[in-house]
């Protein structure tokens, strides 16, 4: 073969020319920028993108991502008019249908979803949706959801075509190199080793799919992705299949349908995947297929000949048995790597590449020309994992779960059950062996609530009340009236030292956190837009260190944000202490009673203030105090060295005795939260709220010294009044027997405004309360709220809800943190 001239060096370099490569080449060309070169080892789409279904749904649980695939519609649809080269792209809608009352119930959700996001729906009998898809039989159907906007593509066809609109305006695309090494110097890559020669790089783009592990591995970068195989059949034809035809899911059935050729596509997620590859991906694995495993579509292909009675009589055409990789949580990976400065990510499709890479390439090129994410992504960013999350073997047993998560049933709460327990708190068996029943979050196994003797330990789902209710509203009037002890060792704990520290952090935080030793603050970290990165506490533990305690979900992404903003030459350094330090919240009215037992500190209002943290003795140990409150009651987080985690919970649990001291769990300290309207990150707050706009302008100094990071923003903000017309509000069902779960629609007047972020039951109130955010034509002040009617759509029935820009219970002095 003859050897490929590749250029010297190149401002980008993207490696992997799939359709998610070629979108990021596209979308970056279009920016103006030219000097771009991708790379692919075979030849266009020759790895995971040539064998996909291609079929293109909108609607995704994150509105964020729902507006990516959004996207992704509109330039398909234009694309081939701009190239000369067709896309296959076909706006032919689909139908869902459903068996079960559950699966009706939960479509009935998804509808009212999407109407808060704007994406066109109805709900059809099953009668219409036999019109619409006339060869199936609907005798099992019990209703179903026709999306119009929805539709299908050609992979290859696409894939070409966003390549040639590249090329179009500069990119160069070069088939037949392979990636050998990745180049790194002080901390940033400088570029590419190749089979065919070395390429300086000032930016490197992984969108190597199946590959794109074991490529980040050449530089230290984690992408937790593992195979398996993905299976679907092409039918001979079928009488009554036409090009028309819409795409067809039955997600109780595992399966989907498509035309092609007159016959059909049938494939599906069962609810066992297999993974593949354990050693890793063959180099040339080009075009490729695995052998037929008709054992393993078995389940596939029964429920198919239910709905689709007229395949039993007809031949199959082809069966595609195609490796694809896929994510711990089901969601792709975008975004420059924590590890490596200028390495950028976007892998982990999980079979929605044609669907996703129209708007992931875009956003991701934005990323990379504009240092940061342009709009809320973190359900997808690449910094929700951790390290240990690229263990092979964890992976190996999470992947086999994830891939059946496409059409498994989305119950309010559900946990994911591979590859647990993993990440154990000191407490952990303690709790397990007094009725925890546990979930997970970043890895860490937390007691979500705890059973009573002789009741099942295990969360039974649904869509109304669940079998936990009134387990956590007992946990929850124990916490208002009493006193509870929450173990949240999960919350990351990041401590940064240095001469310049306070300084750097006063710069990276909304508020000041040049304060006394010993205070504590709660703050944002802003983006330029004046978003929220993150929200957290700091603890001034001596004039040259902090304590920052953050969400369970957040250690990395935090830390990479913080790192980044630091100045290059300050003297200041991070370190994630997370695993250093149990933390185990004492919070209810007779919190301070139960301490002043274990504890010769003086906890009084005058000595002890909120907001403040001290060093104590509690027993034997000696802990960080810090009177801060994420249920909204007077109370203590003990931040504890793990190492005597054990004995303080002891001293805890026998001084709190004759208080009834209880444990509690997540579920009861999300219910207290909402219920005191408290904004969590990642929900109430995200890149593209501001804590004007989410009634935290509390938490941001103007008048500090010194500039901070979204200041500029946040001012021109506050003198627009349009900026109001967006909105976190609390809402409060006026009837007591509804459960939301988040995800409803808000309507305003009978008109959708926005949509429920957080919920939970408040027992304080007697009824489910939200948190949503909701976006009007006009300033949200209080006069609006009591001036409309606003009710939430609950599967399709409309309950009328009181307004509140704050909580109307009773704040008791006690300041809110968010942290979840």
């Amino acid at each position: 073969m003859a050897k490929i001239n590749l250029p010297e060096r190149a401002q980008y370099v993207i490696v992997g020319g799939g359709i998610v490569g070629c979108s990021v080449a596209y979308h970056l060309a279009k920016m103006g920028h030219t000097d771009i070169v991708l790379l692919e080892q075979g030849q266009l789409s020759c790895g995971t993108t040539w064998h996909a279904a291609g079929l293109v749904g909108q609607l995704r649980s994150q509105p964020a991502m729902t507006n990516l695939i959004k996207y992704s519609t509109e330039l398909y649809a234009q694309l081939e008019a701009e190239t000369g080269l067709a896309t296959g792209w076909k706006q032919c809608g689909s139908v869902t249908v459903a068996r079960t009352d559950d699966r009706m119930t939960m479509l009935l959700r998804t509808a009212a979803a999407a109407r808060a996001q704007g994406v066109e729906v109805e709900v059809i009998s099953p009668s219409e949706a036999q019109e619409k898809w006339p060869v199936m039989q609907v005798d099992d159907v019990l209703g179903g959801l026709w999306m119009p906007s929805d539709g299908k593509a050609n992979p290859t066809d696409l894939t070409q075509s966003l390549a040639k609109g590249a090329r179009m305006r500069g990119a160069k695309i070069i088939e037949g190199v392979q990636v050998t090494d990745v180049l790194t110097k002080d901390g940033a890559v400088t570029g590419v080793v190749t089979d065919q020669g070395t390429i300086e790089a000032q930016v490197v783009v992984n969108c190597a799919g199946q590959w794109a592990r074991s490529l980040g591995k050449m530089c230290g970068v984690n992408v937790p992705l593992h195979s398996a195989e993905h299976m679907y059949i092409v039918t001979e034809r079928i009488e009554g299949v036409n090009p028309d035809l819409p795409v067809l899911r039955d997600p109780d059935g595992y399966i989907y349908f498509k035309e092609e050729t007159g016959g059909l596509v049938m494939g599906g997620f069962e609810p066992q995947a297999k993974p593949w590859a354990m050693d890793g991906i063959p180099d040339k694995f080009y075009f490729q297929l695995l052998p037929d495993d008709w054992e393993q579509f078995e389940i596939l292909l029964e429920n198919a000949l239910i709905r689709v009675p007229q395949m039993e009589h007809t031949g199959v055409r082809k069966f595609y048995n195609g490796p694809e990789s896929f994510t711990p949580d089901n969601n792709y990976l975008l975004g420059e790597a924590p590890e490596l400065k200028n390495f950028f990510v976007g892998a982990g499709f999980n079979s929605m590449g044609i669907a996703s890479a129209g708007g992931a390439g875009r956003a991701l090129a934005e990323w990379i020309v504009e240092g940061a994410a342009t709009s809320d992504l973190f359900a997808v960013d690449i910094r929700r994992f951790a390290n240990f999350n690229n263990n092979p073997t964890w992976l190996h047993d999470r992947v086999k779960e994830t891939l059946g998560l496409h059409y498994a049933m989305p119950w309010p709460n559900r946990e994911l059950e591979t590859a647990r327990p993993f990440r154990r708190s000191a407490l952990f068996d303690r709790l397990a062996g007094k009725g925890a029943v546990f979930g997970s979050k970043m890895g860490w196994e937390r007691a979500n609530w705890f059973a009573n003797e002789g009741q099942k330990r295990e969360t039974e789902y649904s869509f109304g009340r669940q079998n936990w209710h009134e387990n956590v509203a007992a946990e929850h009037k124990s916490t208002r009236d009493g006193v509870s002890i929450f173990d949240q060792s999960s919350f990351a704990k990041l401590l940064v030292q240095g001469r310049d520290a306070c300084a750097q952090l006063n710069r990276i935080c909304a508020a000041n956190v040049d304060v006394a030793v010993g205070t504590t603050v709660y703050t944002g970290l802003l983006n330029e837009r004046g978003g929220f990165e993150s929200d957290l506490t700091v603890l001034r533990r001596n004039e040259q260190e902090f304590l920052l305690i953050t969400g369970s979900a957040q250690p990395v992404h935090d830390a990479d944000w913080i790192r980044k903003n630091f100045s290059k030459d300050a003297h200041v350094f991070l370190t994630d202490v997370t695993s250093a330090w149990s933390v185990l919240a004492v919070m209810g009215p007779k919190s301070r009673a139960v301490l002043r037992k274990v504890s010769k500190a003086n906890f009084s209002n005058a000595t002890f203030p909120f907001g403040s943290s001290q060093e104590i003795d509690l027993g034997y140990a000696t802990v960080i105090a810090n009177r801060m409150t994420y249920v909204g009651e007077l109370g203590w987080e003990l931040i504890v060295p793990v190492e005597f985690t054990v004995g303080v919970y002891e001293n805890l649990m026998r001084a709190g005795a004759e208080f009834g001291l209880r444990d509690a769990g997540y579920y009861a300290l999300d219910g207290l939260r909402i219920e005191k309207g408290y904004r969590a990150w990642g929900r109430e707050l995200t890149p593209d709220i501001t804590p004007l706009q989410a009634g935290l302008g509390f938490a941001v100094d103007f008048a500090k010294p010194d500039d901070f990071i979204g200041k500029a923003a946040l001012l021109a903000a506050k003198a627009d009044p349009a900026h109001f017309n967006t909105r976190i509000v609390q809402l409060v069902l006026e009837d007591g027997a509804a459960q939301l779960w988040g995800g409803e629609a808000v309507s305003c007047d009978g008109a959708e405004i926005g949509e429920v972020r957080s919920a939970a039951y408040g027992h304080t109130f007697g009824a489910s309360v939200a948190l949503c955010l909701i976006e009007a034509e006009e300033k949200i002040t209080a006069d609006f709220l009591k001036n409309h009617r606003f009710q939430i759509d609950l599967a399709g029935v409309k309950y009328v809800a009181k307004a509140y820009l704050r909580t109307p219970y009773d704040p008791k002095n006690e300041r809110p943190k968010s942290e979840d």
